[in-house]
């Protein structure tokens, strides 16, 4: 190997390692804002419903603020060089997915489609090649929120939230219906896909459980009026 041959190789290197480095500096500090906003949804766990917006506006600046580290992100990455380097970031990426998808289903009841996430999240499509939102990452965040939310149908009980549990099942069987028309050829994806079934039986349990005993509004018989 000659010696411009050796120089142009570590030129290489040393640029690689000064990409890697600024990534890692960046990702830190998505993990630090993705470890914050799971500290504040866990709460959601032991907060009444009639309190559930003041903590879900606590979590949107927190929220808000990954903005700034994918548009850091994106400033880093050579054009297309996404696949090259995407790993490095992906379970920050993933774990913000999580956090956008459950605020916005405690607050709207609804799923943010996977454009919605990554515009909340400041994900451009001009960065096509550089940073996108992949469905496989998306995916994974819907896991989590079903995951998550089978625990909440079980303390929304606990806290007297009797109608929470109905639309939580309402909600996952959906998504499950949906997942199962996916052609899931990642076997991470597909492992998980398959756990959910877990997750829809201990919600089923609950709604049963409150069903049985009458507990929510919508599982009571209706009144007689008074006849006229």
């Amino acid at each position: 190997m000659d010696q411009q041959n050796v120089e142009k190789i570590n030129s290489i290197l040393d640029a690689e390692l000064e990409i890697r480095e600024k990534i890692k500096e960046q990702v830190t500090e998505f993990d630090k804002k993705t470890r914050t906003l799971t500290g504040i949804l866990n709460r959601i766990h032991s907060t009444r419903s009639e309190q559930m917006p003041a903590l879900l506006e606590s979590a949107r600046p927190v929220l808000e603020s990954c903005r700034e580290t994918t548009a850091a992100l994106a400033d880093i990455i050579p054009a297309d060089q996404f696949w090259k380097w995407k790993e490095m970031w992906q379970n920050s990426l993933r774990n913000a997915v999580f956090a956008a998808l459950l605020v916005e289903y405690l607050h709207s009841g609804g799923l943010l489609t996977l454009p919605a996430v990554a515009e909340t999240l400041g994900i451009k499509s001009e960065w096509q090649g550089r940073l996108a939102l992949p469905a496989e990452d998306y995916l994974h965040g819907v896991i989590s929120v079903v995951n998550e939310l089978s625990r909440l149908a079980v303390n929304a009980v606990t806290l007297g939230d009797f109608e929470q549990p109905i639309k939580i099942s309402l909600f996952v069987k959906d998504l499950f219906a949906g997942f199962s028309m996916l052609n899931l050829k990642n076997d991470t994806l597909r492992r998980r896909y398959d756990s959910l079934k877990y997750d829809i039986k201990k919600i089923e349990e609950v709604v049963y459980d409150v069903s049985l005993r009458k507990l929510a509004p919508s599982s009571k018989e209706p009144e007689k009026k008074d006849s006229e």
